[in-house]
């Protein structure tokens, strides 16, 4: 199995940037599917934006196009998700997940896709 650690939440004004990173350990990180999810106070969880294990397939939730960047290093067993031009909406905790093992060089943008989820880091936009 694999546990994942994300890290680089914080705190930021509105229009800035923040990079996410998503640390894996314990099998090969190309072997696994990568997504990005959020969840803010009272609602769903929802998706953000999801990767193949090889990076060369990419998908992003609607609100996300264009303002969030999905990334990999499988050398270095992390994945990151680059988000500028924040919005107080964007306020929520992300979560990492991957998907695997697997030979499949799709994406997967549903929650129950995704076997293995890391604890979270807090994102907050002040406006």
């Amino acid at each position: 199995q694999v546990q994942l650690v994300e890290s680089g939440g914080g705190l930021v004004q509105a229009g800035g940037s923040l990079r996410l990173s998503c640390a894996a350990s314990g099998r090969t990180f190309s072997l696994y599917a990568m997504g990005w999810f959020r969840q803010a106070p009272g609602k769903e969880r929802e998706f953000v934006s999801a990767m193949s294990r090889s990076g060369g397939t990419i998908y992003y939730g609607d609100s996300m196009k264009g303002r969030f960047t999905i990334s990999r290093d499988n050398a270095k067993n992390t994945g990151y998700l680059q988000m500028n031009s924040l919005k107080p909406e964007d306020t929520a905790v992300y979560y990492c997940a991957a998907k695997g093992p697997t030979y499949s060089g799709r994406y997967y943008d549903k929650r129950e896709d995704y076997n293995y989820w890391g604890q979270g880091t807090q994102v907050t936009v002040s406006s």
